[in-house]
């Protein structure tokens, strides 16, 4: 372990690994955070640990809480969802076509007025709206395709990547290499909107980005969490604070339907790829191999002993009230853990 003069300030990091459903559960911890003043010297992310990270580090506007409670509107309004449980809102059609009928339809007044209308009515009407918009969307999908979707077309709306390179701490993104076979992780300098579709290109869902020659997939479906890849570059870390996200045992249930069998089949391997590497960073990574004492903190934010039971077979659904409903979880466990570790967070 790095020798520090005992009153210098610990440096610490917060890895956000993958895994959409966790999104606003990260969110809301998020907030909690900022709320007691944590701060970091670095943060690690994957997958859709990336979009949480950059809208708490980088917000278009530069508000974080606003962007990240933001997260809670991706949802689809409960009355919609339960009749037609898809989200059409995170989810679009390919094509060039297709982007085009979006920008059609970005500057529309009735849509614009009514997603800025508080209360169920409004969102209703205007989630009806989008699917209607998503519906008549053109797609150039075909047998031949090797994605779903488009590569998240409203990403420019929600982050500043330009304001990145100044942030005070230093910010990493990974994604996986196809034509390499490799792991890229990006740094603060590096990371700009091409980098981030490139990292979040889930397999099946998006097809692999191509940028400066290369085709990339999401880090997270190799490398859920980015230990290796920050520990790299970063060598005086003495604290790491990891969230726990949902566990296989808590969200596999008999499913409901078609759509969330296929959902858990994308979830269940990300989760439990998660999990391993947490136990492969604290069993090898993370021990001096002299004294087998772990070389840094390792802190999680654990989120099963705030959720309620009741509602795991619901956890993976795109819907307003669950996503809602796991941000508040995320500020309650986030508060509780910044009470219990305000010592070792500095504040």
């Amino acid at each position: 372990m790095n020798r520090k003069n005992p009153n210098q300030r610990k440096r610490i990091a917060l890895i956000l690994g993958g895994g959409a459903p966790n999104a606003t559960l990260m969110a809301g911890t998020l907030e909690a955070f900022i709320e007691h003043g944590v701060s970091f010297d670095v943060i690690s992310t994957a997958g859709a640990g990336a979009l949480v990270g950059l809208l708490y580090a980088a917000p278009k506007g530069g508000d974080a809480i606003p962007a990240l409670r933001g997260l809670v509107d991706s949802g689809v309004e409960d009355s919609l969802y339960q009749y037609f449980p898809v989200n059409f809102k995170v989810f679009n059609k390919p094509g060039d076509l297709a982007d085009a009928w979006r920008r059609l339809w970005s500057s529309n007044p009735l849509l614009h007025q009514l997603e800025q209308t508080p209360g169920a009515p409004a969102r209703l009407m205007a989630d009806w709206l989008r699917l209607g918009i998503a519906t008549l969307s053109p797609s150039d999908l075909t047998p031949a395709s090797t994605g779903l979707c488009a590569h998240v077309p409203f990403i420019d709306e929600l982050v500043d990547f330009s304001a990145l390179p100044a942030l005070d701490a230093e910010f990493y993104l990974n994604a996986y290499n196809l034509s390499r076979h490799a792991m890229r992780s990006w740094n603060k300098q590096q990371i700009t909107k091409d980098a981030f579709l490139a990292a979040l290109s889930f397999p099946l869902i998006y097809p692999p980005y191509l940028l400066e020659g290369d085709y990339y997939i999401e880090g997270a479906a190799i490398d859920t969490l980015n230990f290796k890849g920050v520990l790299e570059s970063e060598q005086s870390i003495d604290t790491i604070v990891v969230f726990d996200v949902l566990g296989c045992e808590r969200i596999l249930h008999p499913p409901r339907d078609l759509y969330d069998a296929w959902v858990q089949s994308i979830i269940t391997p990300l989760v439990e790829l998660a999990r391993d590497d947490l136990k492969l960073f604290e069993y090898h990574y993370n021990l001096d191999p002299v004294t087998h004492q772990p070389l840094r903190e390792l802190l999680r934010v654990r989120y099963e002993d705030y959720l309620d039971p009741q509602t795991a077979q619901t956890e993976l659904d795109w819907s307003r009230s669950n996503l809602a409903r796991l941000y508040e979880v995320g500020k309650r466990a986030g508060t509780a853990f910044c009470q219990e570790h305000a010592a070792a967070l500095g504040i």
